[in-house]
């Protein structure tokens, strides 16, 4: 379901099923895996804790590992349904696991790996993106929103519609701007303000999209889009405008994205 590409070491950490593998980027050859991840959606890892977490969506539990040893450490067990997208916020130190059946949000301690909260979306949840700051957003796919919550409280503090946009997955940031790109299934990525939540401009992309990543370096945005296998790229020219420059034809089915900024 996710890609999850590690920098600081060079993996590529791929779900597959029930087990996650481990890629080498630069030797293109796996390294590792880890079994026993039932239906499993999404990876995170924290390289100075040496540790990795799936989101496993088939007995609503998150697998923590060691990045090292790829050894299972832990398995939490969640009181929620189906965890999907899962990520580490720097700022509050804390992992997020979003729940896209239960609508909620699971947060663990990874000291501890314990859930020490959980924030009810009201909306089903698909990917997320931390400011760094204090601030996660998060794709609610059945009310065509993004939710705003505040990591020091715990608490969603605004809701803002993605209008025209429907069905919206995958999510980036620029956080140099405070530019939100929200890819949605009615073929379009909406261009978000951050700070107001105001819809700044919307730009026809492929069908069936489900990833979308930003690359702040060369300004541009890339959507990958599994339904008629295609990237679209997208040309950032000030944080107001925006052009599609190319699709690039890839395979039918290829909804995934990661990048690597080397």
């Amino acid at each position: 379901d996710f890609l999850t590409f590690d920098e600081t070491s060079r993996k590529l950490y791929i779900s597959h099923g029930n087990t996650m593998q481990v890629l080498n980027v630069d030797t293109k050859k796996i390294v590792a895996e880890v079994q026993n991840t039932p239906n499993i959606h999404g990876i995170a890892i924290i390289p100075e804790l040496n540790k990795g977490y799936t989101s496993n969506g088939k007995d609503s539990t998150v697998t923590v590992f060691d990045t090292r040893t790829f050894e299972t450490i832990k398995r939490i067990k969640l009181e929620a349904k189906n965890p999907d997208y899962i990520m580490y916020d720097v700022f509050s130190k804390r992992m997020y696991v979003f729940n896209n059946k239960s609508g909620n949000v699971s947060i663990i301690d990874p000291i501890k790996d314990v859930v020490i909260h959980t924030i009810d979306l009201k909306g089903n949840p698909e990917l997320a993106v931390s400011d760094e700051s204090g601030t996660i957003y998060v794709n609610l796919e059945d009310k065509n929103e993004i939710a705003v919550i505040d990591s020091k409280t715990f608490e969603v503090k605004e809701r803002w519609s993605l209008a025209p946009g429907t069905e919206p997955t995958g999510l980036a940031f620029d956080r140099k701007n405070k530019r939100l790109f929200a890819g949605c299934s009615n073929n379009i990525l909406i261009v978000l303000n951050a700070e107001t939540g105001k819809v700044i401009t919307t730009l026809t992309i492929g069908k069936g999209v489900d990833g979308v990543v930003y690359n702040e370096k060369e300004n541009l945005i890339f959507t990958s889009n599994g339904d008629d296998g295609t990237i679209t790229i997208i040309k950032q020219h000030s944080e107001n405008t925006y052009s599609v420059v190319e699709n690039i034809k890839t395979f039918k089915g290829c909804k995934t994205v990661a990048l690597d900024k080397k």
